[in-house]
């Protein structure tokens, strides 16, 4: 599927018209058209009149909406009844706003989501009981990063398309993980291809011992790493550092955008599996990191046509 929004032509609402007469699912019209399943589905109900779905009436419909929308409000009805919508499947404020962000439309942020919940809250609403975080979220001033700037930084719009087509071995996502109380530190690794995962615990935060670490975990699998992908933690500071022991290019995700690095995202979920959030990981030894990450590497998982991340990464390894 496209990383990017555009809006339906009128040739693909004719596409979508031929799928629905031959009562295809809207997945497979979907595909057909390399659209987002749910941009089929809202298509359909939002432009289906008493003989059916038409494009041209679609496409008519749609220019007259684009034309009447109010100009520079970014919480309309239909952002709001995406909201509504989606905090019912238990997504985040966070979630949710990368999505609409995905999906062209305008920047949502998810402060303005979680008062949007707020809001509904205060005249009766339910959806604040979807939240899996329920406390308010803090408002950020100052610095549009309040973790601080790092010298250097190569945002992740300069990277490669090639990392995106994950066709090669050798880009990797890094991130931590923090124990209850900020006790107990582990800094993860995810290869984007194989969905192999490489985790180590470390005492601290600290940018050095987090360069250390990543030099470390990555030191033998040099001869095939290219890119490494950063969020905007200080703990990654070090980056000139790692760049020059490992010879990969180091780039940022945006603030606040975990989506760009979905993947580590994921793996950090399943190691929380084994070390849950309510656990502190000062106590955690390497024997114990070592059995995790063996068994992520080692389970079948259906993106690998049921291989496992070991599997695929030594066949990689091989090819190259």
């Amino acid at each position: 599927m496209p990383k990017t929004y555009t809006r339906l032509t009128e040739d693909e609402r004719y596409q979508i018209y031929e799928g629905v007469t031959e009562s295809r699912s809207h997945r497979e019209i979907a595909f057909l058209i390399n659209k987002h399943h749910s941009a089929v589905s809202r298509e359909i109900k939002r432009n289906t009149g008493l003989r059916g779905y038409r494009p041209k009436q679609a496409q008519e419909k749609t220019q007259e909406r684009h034309h009447n929308k109010p100009r520079h409000r970014k919480l309309t009805a239909e952002v709001q009844s995406l909201i509504a919508e989606n905090i019912r499947h238990e997504w985040s404020p966070d979630q949710i706003q990368g999505r609409l962000r995905s999906e062209g439309y305008p920047m949502v942020c998810a402060t303005t989501i979680y008062n949007y919940i707020q809001q509904d809250k205060a005249s009766g609403g339910e959806l604040y009981q979807h939240l899996r975080h329920r406390r308010p979220y803090k408002k950020r001033t100052g610095s549009p990063d309040a973790r601080g700037r790092i010298i250097g930084r190569v945002p992740i719009d300069q990277r490669p398309p090639i990392v995106d087509e994950k066709v090669r071995l050798g880009d990797w996502e890094a991130d931590t993980v923090i124990g209850k109380g900020h006790q107990g530190v582990l800094v993860t690794l995810a290869e984007r291809v194989s969905k192999k995962t490489l985790i180590t615990a470390v005492p601290t935060k600290h940018a050095e011992v987090v360069k250390d670490a990543i030099i470390k975990l990555l030191e033998p699998e040099k001869p095939y790493l290219h890119t490494i992908t950063f969020d905007n933690g200080k703990e990654f500071a070090y980056h000139p550092q790692m760049k020059e022991a490992l010879g990969a290019d180091n780039y940022f995700a945006h603030p606040y955008s975990s989506w760009e690095r979905g993947l580590n995202e994921n793996h950090n979920g399943l190691i929380r599996q084994y070390l849950p959030k309510s656990m502190a990981l000062d106590k955690v030894n390497d024997e114990d990191i070592s059995l995790i990450q063996d068994k992520l590497n080692n389970r079948p998982r259906k993106l690998l046509n049921y291989k496992t991340p070991n599997e695929v990464y030594d066949a990689l390894c091989l090819a190259a």
